[in-house]
């Protein structure tokens, strides 16, 4: 008997541990069971799935596609400009040296030298900017929930000590091993929404939205307005879609290089305002196309401080696009350059950095024409 007592003393000691550990996993704050209720996870590219939409690219019919919106055979790139003055969300940043001026040399009877730099850097998550699998999840009370019902601290690959040095199955090396090659629509929202009389005429960004109803806020409707005011096929599976707000003009590449450490600032202050972007419902529709990326002159292409919803959603298409359904986002893009010339289809071509286990990559996208 008294054995059995202390077995039974022990087992719910160790009960009340495993609960307490339990616990103890569930990260402090908001927590949504959404994915759970809805079953996110197997994705349609299903369960061992790590690439999500990048999957797109092995379809030949959506790169032929891509190819066949090539009329002046041009070519422009669109990624923006890496530079410590250059805005950046909440502490990020971006700082380099060139070590050793020059690094090193003379070598050699032909005297060479070679300079190299040194970044310290977020560099997943900083200027134009690739969010991965491992970027963007929602806190389940089973834990923070990644793409494909991953949970993080499953994922994590650990080094000496114990520290975490990667995400595992949620490293941005899995969609680029694939990378992305699609046709691209371009929605010129600053054009729409002029012609619509909501901004003024003479607006080059869309308002940074407070509340639902703003004209800041890019809805499903708005899409579909867009698409039939530029003349464009709908949008089909495998497509990319970019969304022009204006508010990456105030470090457009045509601008950024000749302006001073004062301008840059006011770039800075603007992009910590908040800024324009989809509604949810406009996220949802593009995914009902089964798109392959979403991007945009912004830090998230989401509509911040408030979307469609109020202001007490946490960029709501980051959560429903990415951890729902491995439809990824590249963030501050020059779509300035892509209005200017008027090029609002094209093949849009892009791979991210095979980092493993990063959240995500930098890089230079590029759009044929």
């Amino acid at each position: 008997m008294r054995h059995s007592m202390i077995g039974k003393a022990v087992l719910t000691v160790l009960l009340l541990a495993f609960a307490a550990l339990a616990v103890a996993q569930t990260l402090k704050g908001p927590v949504s069971d959404k994915p759970l209720d809805e079953k996110w996870a197997p994705s349609k590219w299903g369960a061992n799935d790590r690439a999500g939409s990048a999957n797109h690219t092995k379809n030949a019919a959506n790169i032929a596609r891509a190819l066949a919106t090539i009329k002046q055979n041009k070519a422009i790139t669109i990624g923006k400009y890496y530079h410590r003055e250059a805005p950046a969300f909440g502490p990020r940043g971006w700082q380099m040296s060139i070590p050793g001026t020059p690094t090193g040399g003379p070598f050699g009877k032909n005297a060479l030298i070679y300079h190299d730099e040194l970044v310290t850097t977020e560099i997943g998550q900083i200027q134009t900017q690739f969010d991965g699998p491992g970027h963007i999840g929602v806190n389940t009370s089973k834990g923070p929930m990644m793409y494909n019902g991953v949970i993080s601290w499953d994922a994590y690959e650990h080094g000496a000590g114990g520290r975490v040095v990667g995400m595992g199955p949620l490293g941005v090396e899995h969609p680029g091993e694939l990378g992305f090659v699609c046709r691209v629509v371009v929605l010129d929202a600053v054009a729409y929404k002029k012609s619509k009389g909501v901004i003024p005429a003479g607006a080059e960004m869309l308002p940074i939205p407070t509340k639902p109803g703003d004209p800041g806020i890019v809805t499903a409707d708005d899409v579909r307005g867009m698409l039939q005011m530029q003349g464009l096929r709908d949008i089909a599976p495998g497509d990319c879609v970019a969304l022009h707000t204006g508010q990456g003009n105030s470090w457009s590449n045509d601008r950024y290089k000749s302006m001073n450490s004062a301008q840059r600032k006011a770039a800075r202050d603007l992009f910590d305002q908040g800024e324009p972007g989809f509604g949810l419902s406009a996220c949802e529709y593009l995914a009902a196309r089964d798109i392959a990326l979403t991007m945009c002159d912004t830090s998230a292409c989401d509509a911040q401080p408030s979307g469609e919803q109020g202001p007490d959603f946490a960029v709501p298409c980051h959560t429903e696009m990415q951890t729902r359904r491995g439809i990824w986002n590249l963030e501050n893009v020059d779509t300035k350059s892509l209005v200017d010339k008027k090029i609002l289809e094209g093949a849009f071509i892009w791979a991210p950095l095979r980092i493993i286990g990063a959240t995500g990559s930098p890089g230079n996208p590029m759009v044929l024409y």
